[in-house]
């Protein structure tokens, strides 16, 4: 898959979260919802750090795939395209990352 990028991933998830096709993951996943989609996210978090932690490559390569599949889904669903975090990376990089965390609100 020469050339395959997150915005190819994000447009096969837009196309099949609104496909009425029984055997779709991603439909059902986008038609469960916010709750359902950003838990699997988190799953899908938890278990990239565990494989991290325990340096566990080839696990970290899957689990990573999976999390960002899942991010992308919770992404559709809140109706945020990729191309708004990739202006605010592209933001944040103009700046050292000292001085980016530091300009940002504090809680």
């Amino acid at each position: 898959m020469a050339g395959f990028s997150l915005s190819d991933l994000e447009r096969i998830i837009g196309e099949r979260a609104l496909s009425d096709d029984g055997n779709s993951w991603t439909a059902k996943l986008y038609r469960s919802g916010m709750e359902r989609a950003a838990k699997k996210m988190g799953e899908e978090a938890v278990e990239t750090v565990i494989a991290a932690v325990k340096g566990d490559d080839g696990a970290l390569v899957s689990e990573s795939a999976d999390l960002l599949y899942h991010w992308l889904v919770v992404m559709k669903v809140a109706g945020i395209p990729l191309t708004d975090v990739m202006a605010e990376l592209e933001r944040r990089t103009a700046q050292s990352g000292i001085a980016e965390k530091a300009s940002r609100k504090q809680d």
